[in-house]
């Protein structure tokens, strides 16, 4: 029987995180899709709509971030090399570009901006 190295192991673990993303990114919004049919007739479709593309947006910034574990997992361990920390960066740093725009449409504001936004209404808000 064949001993299993280090590289191998961690090449299982990145192929486990990539394909985890991927089924995020397939099942997840296949799943908002149905959801967005389901409710057409209840919400009506602009709401569906609304909801679908909310969910959509959700699955691929989850999907995004099992791709993003992958590729530090990958570079840390497997190809520890400077042109693959590289690659790194500049993958990172695109995929946090997509997650932050996905954020900004989802949420509607600036991450800063939303916890002083609830705080202000928190302020607002009658006393019991």
């Amino acid at each position: 029987m064949r001993e299993i190295g280090f590289d191998e192991t961690m090449e299982a673990v990145v192929r486990g995180f990539e394909w985890g993303g991927v089924a995020i990114l397939v099942v997840g919004s296949l799943a908002a899709f149905v959801s967005a049919a389901r409710s057409y007739r209840l919400i009506g479709g602009r709401r569906a709509y609304e909801k679908a593309r909310r969910d959509v947006g959700r699955a691929i910034l989850l999907g995004l971030e099992f791709l993003i574990i992958a590729d530090i997992v990958m570079t840390i361990t497997v190809d520890p090399t400077l042109e693959s920390a590289v690659a790194l960066g500049v993958i990172v740093l695109v995929r946090t570009f997509l997650s932050f725009s996905l954020e900004i449409e989802l949420e509607g504001s600036l991450p800063w901006r939303r916890s002083a936004a609830g705080a202000d209404t928190a302020e607002a808000a009658p006393a019991d």
